[in-house]
């Protein structure tokens, strides 16, 4: 499964999250760890949902870009 992530910049760090899985976030020094970190995440939320034997949530966001001419 692929999942959208969200990786926004912070002042000092970077922060990830995933809007398929309410509360699944991370926060890394760069880009390149907080999505390592995120991916981890993931993978032990899944894990706790399988745990609990809930079926898994299938991804279903996507994204656009929108171009703003001023």
């Amino acid at each position: 499964m692929r999942y959208l992530v969200v990786v926004e910049e912070g002042p000092t760090s970077f922060g990830a999250y995933v809007p398929d899985l309410p509360g699944c976030i991370a926060v890394g020094k760069s880009r390149e760890e907080a999505v390592q970190l995120i991916q981890e995440a993931i993978e032990f939320h899944l894990e706790g949902i399988k745990e609990e034997g809930a079926g898994f949530p299938f991804p279903h966001s996507s994204f656009e870009f929108v171009e703003i001419h001023l």
